[in-house]
C-alpha cells in the first residue's frame, strides 16, 4: 500500500473520504468477485496536496509508474505497446457524486504506432481508429482545454461527407480523415502535435482530472449541492474494456429500480457498438435495457443477477455502468443512484416493508427538501392542452416557461424573473448554469441516464429527454416539431416530467396528491399516486414518533391556522397582528395616528378592539387545545400610512385646484412626523408599546376577551402573548406589567381562570447576549431569526438580496443566503448564547424559533442541537419541519 495510490484490491465501500465514491465502490465490487476490470485509485489526499501546492506531490509519479507496472504484469501487455497495447481510462471520483461535472479520458496509451497494434490484435482497423479518435477528442477537450464544439463540428462534417447519420457508420477511411482533422485542430490550439508518449498522456490526464475539481461548472454544482470545496477528487485508472468492438459489444447504464418513480422493474439504457460516454452524452438515442435480453441473453441474465446482488449488498437503489465486450460482461462502476423526490419516498417505504432497511433508515434516506418538492403542484388533468410531442419522462414535476435554447439565455431570462425551460439537443456539463436557472429541462436526444436526466434528478428539476420529434435550430433560434410546427425561442411551453409530454403554451397546475392527502382527500387511488401518499405518510408518522422538537406554524388567519393544523402543526408559534390592520382597517389605524388627545385615541382603539377580538376568536377556535403565540404589533406605524411622496403630490394637486382637504393635510403632517431614515431600527415593537401604551393594551384585551369567549363556548383556548424587539429586561418588565394588568382585569370581568404566558422575541443581538437577565421577566423565548440575521449581518434583506447577494454567492462569501438557511457561525452563536443564558436563569424556560428558518431543513438540525423546544414555519412547510425534526433526532442519536 503506497502513500498516494491504492489498488482496487486494497479498499472497500467505507473509504469514500480517501478513495472517492467511485474508487471505494470499485474496490468493494472487486472484493465481491464481480467482473471489474483491474485498476487503481489515486487518493483524494493526493488531489488536495496538488490543489495546495500547485504540483503533483512528492512520490506520486514513482507510485504511478509502479501501479502501471502491476497492471501490465497482470494483463500481460505494456502501456501503449506498439504490438499489443494496454490502454487505460482515467476518471474522476469525488466522495459525493457529481455527475458530468469533472472529466474522463479513455484509451490512454494510443498513439500513431500502437493504434496499428490494436488494429492487428483486435482484427479491426475501424475499431482501433475509432478508439484513437475518441482519445484525441477527450484529451483535447479535457487536458488541452480545447473547445469540444470544434471536435463535434469535424465529426458532423465527416458524417455528412460520408453520407451517414451516426458515428458508428463511419468507415476506416472516414476515420483516418477525421483523425487528420483532429490533429490539425490540436496543432492549431496547442502549437504541438498530439502527444505520442503513453506515460506523458497518463500524467497529463491525471493532472487534468485534479484540475477539473476547480472548473466553474464543478464549483457551481458544489455550491448548489452544498458539497465542501476542500474534499478534492480521487482519480481512477482502469484497464480499458471496449463496447465499441462491433454489434456483439456495447455499453449501458442501469438502475436496480426506477430512479424516476422508485418502482420495481428493469430500468436502463443500452447502446450497441458504443463506449460509455456515448450513452450518457446522448449523441445517439439508446434502446431500453430490456432489449439487451434479445440481443445477448447470457450477458443480460448475468447483468440482472449482478444488479440484484448489488442492491442487496448496498441495501439501496444502485446505478451501474457496464460494458459488454464481444459477449463478455464487465462492471465499470456502481453508486447509490440519484433519484427523484418521489422515488426517494417510494424506495424508502418499499425497502422498509421488504425488511431490507428499518424505519429509522427509511427516515434517514429522505429529506425535507425532497418532501417540499413532492408537494409542488402538478398539471391539472382536466385542463385543455395542446400536445407537441412526447419524450422520456426523466424527472417528475410540472414545469412551464419560455423556451431558452442555450444556457446563457436561460440564466439571463431567469435573472429577470422569467420562468424558463432550457431546451437543448443534449446537455453537457457546461449547461449547468442554465439548468440551475431553469424550471425545467427538455432535450431532443438521450434517455433516463443521459447527463440532462441525471443532473436534473439530482437538482429536483423537471426533465424530459429524448423528444426526437424536436429539431433544435440554433442558427434560426427556433425548434421545428416533426410535422411542420415551429416553436420560436421565447415562446411558452409546458413539460411533464412524469409522462414525458410536451405541450404548447401554459398548462394550468393543480395541487400534488401529497397536498391533497394532507388536506384530507380520501379519493386518491393507486394510479393517481396512492403509493406515494402511503410512502410519505409512513415516513412522516415515523418522524413524529421519534422527533424531540415540536412543530408549530406561523399563521395570521383562521384559514392559515386550520391548514397548518391539517398539515400536522402542534400550535401557532407566530401570529403577526400587524397583518390584521391592513385593507379596510387601515383607515382606523390612520384615525389612531391622527388622534388629538387621549379621548380621540381611545375612541379609535375602541373601534379596533372588536375587530381584533373576532380575529383572535377565529384563530383560537381553529387551534383549539393547542398553544397560539400572538405577537403584539411590531412594525412602525408609518407602514400603515400612505406613501409620503404620493400623498404630498395628492395634497399639492388638491391645493392647486382649490380643493384643500384638511384631513389629507393632517395625514401628510403625521406621515412626515413619523418618517424614519431607517424604520427597521426605529419606533417599532416594544418601543411602540411604551410610547403608545393603549395599542398594546387594546391588543391584549382583545386576546383575553377572545379566549374568554372560547371558554364560554366550551373551547380550550391557549393564548400566549409575545413582546417583540426587546433589547433590555427593563423594556420587557415595563410592558409585561401593563399586559398582566389588562389580563387580570379581563379575567376578573369575565369571571374565568386562564393562564396567559408572556414572553418575548429574541431578535436583537443585545437581547441574545443579555438573555439571562431578560429570562427573569419572560415565560418563554421565541427567536425571530429574520430580524436577528439582519441586525447581526448589518444589512436589510429587502435592500441587499437583489443588490449583491448573487455576487456573494458566486464568489463564495457565503454558500447560501443567510435568510434561507441559518448562519450557524454568527447568528447561530447568538442563539446558543441566548439559550445558555436563558436556561441558566430559568431552567424550565420554553423556547422556540418563529423565523422562516424554522422550516429550513439544515437550520432545523441546528435548532434541535441547541435544545429549542419547537420550530415554527409557514403552514406549507409544516410537513417538511416534522420530517426534518425526526431526522435531526436520529442524527443527534448517532453522533452520541
Amino acid at each position: 500500500m503506497g502513500q498516494w495510490i491504492r489498488d482496487f484490491t486494497e479498499g472497500n465501500m467505507l473509504q469514500k473520504d480517501l478513495l472517492g465514491g467511485k474508487g471505494a465502490n470499485l474496490a468493494e465490487m472487486t472484493s465481491l468477485g464481480l467482473p471489474v476490470p483491474p485498476g487503481f485509485t489515486i487518493t483524494t489526499e493526493a488531489c488536495r496536496a496538488f490543489l495546495t501546492e500547485g504540483e503533483l506531490p512528492d512520490g506520486l509519479l514513482e507510485e504511478l509508474t509502479e501501479a502501471i507496472g502491476r497492471l501490465e504484469a497482470a494483463m500481460g501487455r505494456g502501456l501503449g505497446d506498439r504490438d499489443d497495447p494496454l490502454l487505460v481510462s482515467v476518471r474522476s471520483g469525488a466522495k459525493f457524486s457529481m455527475p458530468g461535472m469533472m472529466e474522463t479520458v479513455l484509451n490512454i496509451g494510443l498513439n500513431d504506432r500502437s493504434v496499428e497494434g490494436l488494429a492487428r490484435t483486435s482484427g479491426s482497423d475501424r475499431f482501433a481508429l475509432d478508439c484513437y479518435r475518441r482519445l484525441m477528442q477527450m484529451y483535447g477537450s479535457t487536458v488541452l482545454g480545447m473547445d469540444s464544439d470544434g471536435f463535434a463540428a469535424e465529426l458532423d462534417a465527416a458524417k455528412s461527407q460520408a453520407g451517414v447519420a451516426a458515428d458508428v457508420d463511419l468507415d476506416s477511411d472516414s476515420l483516418r480523415g477525421l483523425l487528420s482533422a483532429y490533429e490539425r485542430l490540436t496543432l492549431e490550439h496547442s502549437g504541438t502535435v498530439f502527444p505520442q508518449d503513453p506515460q506523458a498522456q497518463l500524467v497529463a490526464a491525471v493532472l487534468a482530472v485534479f484540475s477539473s475539481w476547480n472548473t466553474e461548472r464543478a464549483r457551481l454544482y458544489r455550491r448548489r449541492e452544498r458539497i465542501p470545496e476542500d474534499l478534492g477528487t480521487a482519480v481512477n485508472v482502469q484497464v480499458m474494456v471496449y463496447g465499441n468492438r462491433g454489434t456483439s459489444s456495447g455499453s449501458g447504464v442501469c438502475f436496480t429500480r426506477d430512479p424516476a418513480t422508485g418502482r420495481r422493474g428493469v430500468y436502463g439504457d443500452y447502446l450497441e457498438n458504443a463506449q460509455g460516454e456515448d450513452v450518457v452524452s446522448g449523441i445517439r438515442n439508446t434502446i431500453p435495457l430490456t432489449e439487451l435480453g434479445a440481443i445477448d441473453k447470457p450477458s443480460y441474465d448475468e447483468l440482472i443477477e449482478v444488479m440484484a446482488n448489488l442492491e442487496n449488498h448496498y441495501r439501496d437503489l444502485c446505478d451501474i455502468e457496464f460494458t459488454v465486450e464481444e459477449g463478455r460482461l464487465w462492471i465499470l462502476q456502481t453508486r447509490v443512484g440519484k433519484r427523484t423526490p418521489e422515488a426517494a419516498f417510494r424506495l424508502a417505504h418499499a425497502m422498509a416493508k421488504e425488511g431490507m432497511i428499518g424505519a429509522d433508515e427509511a427516515l434517514r434516506r429522505v429529506t425535507g427538501a425532497q418532501l417540499a418538492l413532492v408537494m409542488f403542484p402538478r398539471f391539472d388533468p382536466d385542463s385543455q392542452r395542446s400536445l407537441l410531442t412526447t419524450g422520456i419522462g426523466a424527472s417528475p414535476g410540472a414545469a412551464v416557461g419560455r423556451i431558452a435554447l442555450d444556457s446563457a439565455t436561460a440564466a439571463a431570462w431567469a435573472a429577470e424573473g422569467e420562468s424558463v425551460i432550457l431546451l437543448r439537443k443534449e446537455t453537457t456539463p457546461d449547461d449547468l448554469p442554465g439548468m440551475v436557472a431553469a424550471h425545467g429541462v427538455l432535450t431532443s436526444r438521450g434517455g433516463k441516464t443521459s447527463h440532462a436526466a441525471v443532473v436534473a434528478r439530482g437538482m429536483g428539476r423537471t426533465c424530459v429527454c429524448g423528444a426526437e420529434a424536436l429539431e433544435v435550430d440554433l442558427a434560426e433560434r427556433h425548434v421545428l416539431v416533426r410535422g411542420g410546427e415551429v416553436q420560436a425561442e421565447g415562446q411558452v411551453i409546458s413539460i411533464d416530467g412524469s409522462t414525458g409530454e410536451v405541450f404548447a403554451g401554459s398548462v394550468p397546475v393543480t395541487d400534488s396528491v401529497v397536498v391533497r392527502h394532507l388536506e384530507g382527500a380520501d379519493d386518491i387511488g393507486a394510479e393517481s399516486g396512492g403509493d406515494l401518499v402511503e410512502a410519505v405518510g409512513f415516513v412522516l408518522d415515523h418522524a413524529d414518533d421519534v422527533r424531540r422538537l415540536g412543530v408549530r406554524a406561523n399563521a395570521d388567519t383562521a384559514d392559515d391556522a386550520a391548514r397548518a393544523r391539517r398539515f400536522g402543526a402542534a400550535g401557532i408559534g407566530l401570529c403577526r397582528t400587524e397583518h390584521m390592520f391592513l385593507g379596510e382597517r387601515r383607515e382606523l389605524v390612520e384615525r389612531l395616528i391622527l388622534a388629538e388627545g387621549a379621548a380621540e385615541q381611545e375612541a379609535a382603539l375602541a373601534r379596533l378592539l372588536p375587530l381584533q377580538r373576532a380575529d383572535f376568536t377565529e384563530i383560537l377556535e381553529a387551534m383549539d387545545g393547542l398553544p397560539v403565540t400572538i405577537r403584539l404589533i411590531d412594525p412602525p406605524l408609518h407602514e400603515f400610512l400612505p406613501d409620503q411622496t404620493d400623498l404630498a403630490v395628492q395634497v399639492a394637486l388638491e391645493d392647486d385646484r382649490g380643493q384643500e382637504d384638511l384631513r389629507n393635510h393632517q395625514l401628510l403632517e403625521a406621515v412626515r412626523r413619523l418618517h424614519e431614515q431607517n424604520p427597521m431600527l426605529g419606533l417599532r415593537g416594544v418601543r411602540l408599546g411604551i410610547v403608545v401604551p393603549g395599542l398594546f393594551a387594546m391588543q391584549t384585551r382583545a386576546v383575553v376577551e377572545a379566549a374568554a369567549d372560547r371558554l364560554a363556548a366550551g373551547g380550550d383556548p391557549r393564548p400566549e402573548i409575545m413582546i417583540p424587539l426587546v433589547a433590555t429586561v427593563n423594556e420587557l418588565a415595563l410592558v409585561r406589567s401593563g399586559v398582566e394588568s389588562v389580563v387580570a382585569s379581563v379575567l376578573e370581568e369575565r369571571g374565568v381562570h386562564l393562564a396567559v404566558p408572556v414572553g418575548t422575541m429574541i431578535e436583537v443581538p443585545r437581547a441574545a447576549v443579555t438573555a439571562g437577565q431578560i429570562a427573569e421577566a419572560a415565560d418563554f423565548f421565541s427567536f425571530g431569526t429574520n430580524d436577528l440575521t439582519q441586525m447581526t449581518w448589518g444589512f436589510s434583506r429587502d435592500d441587499v438580496e437583489a443588490a449583491f447577494f448573487s455576487a456573494y454567492l458566486e464568489q463564495g462569501v457565503f454558500p447560501v443566503s443567510p435568510f434561507e438557511s441559518l448562519d450557524v457561525e454568527g447568528v447561530g452563536s447568538l442563539v446558543e448564547t441566548a439559550m445558555r443564558g436563558g436556561r441558566e436563569a430559568k431552567p424550565d424556560l420554553h423556547a422556540g424559533v418563529c423565523g422562516e428558518h424554522g422550516g429550513d431543513p439544515d437550520s432545523i438540525h441546528f435548532f434541535d442541537q441547541v435544545g429549542l423546544d419547537y420550530v415554527s414555519c409557514s403552514p406549507f412547510r409544516v410537513p417538511v419541519a416534522r420530517l426534518e425534526s425526526g431526522r435531526a433526532t436520529l442524527a443527534h442519536r448517532s453522533s452520541q
